[in-house]
């Protein structure tokens, strides 16, 4: 049987995404033509990741290859396609793929006009370093937007190539809600353990003693979540309907770390809505801790 064949990628855009993606790429058996980025600096660290031909020079790159990745700082994804489109680098019936959970198709507009086809294949995981990335992005879903229905099919079968699960998103504000919920999920939970270090550093732990004291209990958490169902995995004072204990969170938060009280405030309050759904705590505990939530004293 004569072997598939499958087409060759540029990568355009070699921080973090580019290169963890450009591995998966490769791994799955796609050739890498190559890889384009203005700083040398990050090509030198990116190449034993992902192989293919250097160069500085993106319509050079983009020359090379049947899919090109653009992988750039979002602000960049529509100045580098249409820096390429205008200099007759777009070649009909290539594929342009850009990797911006918040961006729109719209991104792309230059290359879909000059005959190629356009995705947004965005991967649903934290880009805090390349190797973490390589190992948290299989399994992980990737959100996808298409210019048309044999471009989604293709987008599909490529991130289940690369491990991932796909998820398709229409264009415009279903994208943006998209994005809204990652960053929540993901830049929030870290303000939130940030708020968690500070107080266990005002207790007097070291920097690494706050954050390894909370982890064992956010794991514990998230397999609650995961096992359990967000509802399910509510546990804590407001779970129950403590109002004696939530009185106090207030008197010391104030007096102690006043900066910390509205946001303390704000989550409390969803977390009685979460409370009501549940079903546990006495309903008139948890009216009673939204009104002090709110601010008014009882």
């Amino acid at each position: 049987m004569e072997r598939e064949k499958r087409e060759t990628f540029t990568i355009i855009g070699l921080g973090k995404v580019g290169t963890s993606i450009g591995f998966l790429i490769r791994k799955a058996g796609y050739e890498i033509k190559a890889i384009a980025d203005l700083s040398e600096e990050a090509l030198k660290r990116a190449h034993p990741y992902t192989g293919g031909y250097m160069t500085t020079n993106v319509l050079e790159g983009a020359s090379m290859a049947d899919c090109i990745i653009i992988t750039t700082v979002d602000d960049e994804i529509e100045k580098t396609c249409r820096a390429i489109a205008v200099n007759g680098g777009v070649k009909p019936g290539q594929k342009y793929i850009h990797m911006s959970g918040a961006g729109a198709l719209s991104l792309l507009q230059e290359a879909l006009e000059r005959g190629a086809q356009t995705a947004c294949i965005h991967p649903l995981q934290s880009f805090a370093s390349i190797e973490g990335a390589i190992a948290s992005i299989p399994g992980s879903i990737f959100g996808i937007t298409a210019s048309d229905p044999s471009m989604a099919k293709w987008a599909q079968d490529f991130v289940r190539r690369l491990g991932g699960v796909p998820f398709f998103i229409a264009d415009g504000e279903d994208k943006t809600l998209y994005h809204i919920a990652a960053c929540m999920a993901s830049n929030y939970l870290t303000t939130l353990m940030n708020f968690v270090k500070s107080i266990y550093r005002r207790l007097g732990m070291d920097e690494d003693m706050a954050i390894k004291s909370i982890l064992p209990l956010v794991r514990g958490t998230i397999k609650n979540i995961e096992d359990n169902g967000t509802v399910q995995a509510l546990t804590g004072p407001i779970a129950r309907g403590d109002v004696g204990t939530i009185r106090g969170h207030l008197s010391v938060l104030e007096k102690l770390m006043p900066d910390l009280l509205p946001y303390y405030c704000l989550l409390g309050l969803a977390t009685v809505k979460l409370a009501e759904e549940k079903g546990v705590a006495p309903k008139t505990h948890l009216e009673t801790i939204e009104v002090l939530m709110k601010g008014d004293k009882l």
